[in-house]
Parts: C-alpha cells; structure tokens; sequence
C-alpha cells in the first residue's frame, strides 16, 4: 500500500510597519510565506497568482490596513497590443539581442547593477549590496529563474531582467540597466522582450507585480493593454477609466497622503 507524506502546513506572517516605499507619508506591512522543499513550485504559483511577489525563498504581499494603493497587474499575451509609444520604444531598441542566461551572477551583472543603483536609488538599501547580496538576489531561488540579458552591437551589457518562470507565465522580478539612457526606456523594452518570450513559450501571462498609480516609478505598468488586475480574489481587465481617475488623484496625493 503506497502513503502519501503528509503536506507541510503554510506558514503565515505579518511583519512590522515601515515606511511605505511607494507613496510619501505612508507606512507598509507584509504577509510573508517561506517557499521551500519539494512544492515550491506549486506554492509559488498559486501565490503569485493570489497577487504574492518573490524575493529569495520569500513570498509576500501587502496587508496595509487604511491603504489598498498597490493592486497586483499582468499582461495577457494573447491579447496585448503595443500603442505608439511602445512600438516607438521597440524600434528604438531594435539593435539590442536578448538572451535567457541561467540565474548566475556574474561580475559584468554586479558592474551593471551597481552603476545603475548609484545613480537611479543611490540612497536606498540596494546601492550598498555587495557582490555576495547581488549573487543571493539572484541565485537564491527556489523556484526555475533566469535572466534576460540585452546587449548592444558590440556585446555589452547594458540591461538585465531577473525573471521568474510561472506555470501560467513569467514574473518580472527586478530590472536594472545602463545609467544615460533613459531615453530607450530599457525597462519598459525588457517587459516588451518579456511578453514576445511568454508567447514563444506559450505561457499566457506577463506578470509584472504591484501597479501603484500613486507612484510615477510604479504607474508606467498601467501602459501595457489590456493589463488585468487581481481586485477582490479575481482578476479582471484594468479599465482606461480606472487608469484616467487614478491619474488624476495623483494631484491630491500631497494633500492626501496618511
């Protein structure tokens, strides 16, 4: 008679408050989950697809009280179509050759890393990582990970994409890119490269993480259409009004952030 070994419990946990990262005046608390052992993979679906993010074998998600501002946003690839702007920003990166690399780090990512944290977040937590924290970041997965390399006509380096891959998609992890050329839009072209790759694998869903229409650094998200987004356990398509009101509270957030 074969036994099934009994499932490991889930565990949850609500972390202290802290200051919000994405809109002034606010505080932020997480759920946070362990991913680990042989149903990592399964765990870490059903999560990202209730709205959870990865962050080494940790799973989380906002539980902030008095503010629902960060909404869980994927793409579906079967129905995306790029506006002007996007195919603008597509043929502006014409020149650049992606690749799916293994989740290793390597020096030439680090050099990347660390130019592109000095000048775009040189006072936050991530612009003092060391080599060994940039390797963890990368490398310390339960779950299949790659990166996406983009390199130009001579063969440097000038984007990265840490990715997850889902079993209904793949999860833009962290981006980073050369400092000095905002103008291409680097990371919005990696999300470009992203959806075409999910396509050729036929993985229905970009996954993109948090859209804050609040935070200019998380709004562009809402760019890429038909988006949907996880509202009340479903997910549902992002309207152009609900995108069009957002912007224009955006205004009053001064005034209104507690």
């Amino acid at each position: 008679m074969n036994y099934k070994s009994p499932r490991r419990p889930q565990f949850f946990y609500t972390t202290a408050p802290l200051p919000c990262p994405y809109v002034a005046g606010r505080t932020e608390r997480k759920v946070v989950t362990e991913i680990t052992g042989p149903d990592a993979e399964t765990v870490h679906d059903r999560l990202s697809r209730a709205g959870f993010r990865r962050s080494h074998n940790i799973a989380y998600a906002p539980v902030c009280p008095s503010c629902h501002a960060c909404v869980p946003i994927r793409i579906p690839v079967a129905t995306f179509q790029p506006d002007r702007t996007l195919r603008k920003i597509g043929k502006a990166n014409a020149g650049l050759e992606g690749y799916e690399v293994p989740a290793r780090a390597t020096a030439e990512q680090f050099q990347l890393f660390q130019a592109y944290q000095k000048i775009r977040h040189g006072d936050g937590d991530m612009a003092s990582m060391s080599f060994y924290d940039y390797r963890a970041m990368v490398e310390d997965t339960p779950i299949e990970t790659f990166i996406g390399e983009f390199r130009d006509a001579d063969d440097r380096l000038i984007s990265a994409c840490l990715t997850d891959r889902l079993g209904d998609g793949l999860s833009a992890v962290y981006s980073f890119f050369l400092p000095g050329l905002e103008r291409r839009s680097l990371g919005t072209y990696a999300i470009l490269w992203l959806i075409e790759r999910a396509r050729a694998l036929g993985l229905p869903y970009v996954y993109l993480g948090y859209w804050v229409a609040e935070s200019r650094k998380m709004a562009y998200k809402a760019r890429f259409r038909p988006s949907e987004i996880l509202m009340g356990g479903s997910w549902r398509v992002l309207t152009e009004g609900e995108i069009t009101g957002s912007a224009d509270a955006e205004v009053l957030t001064p005034q209104t952030a507690g």
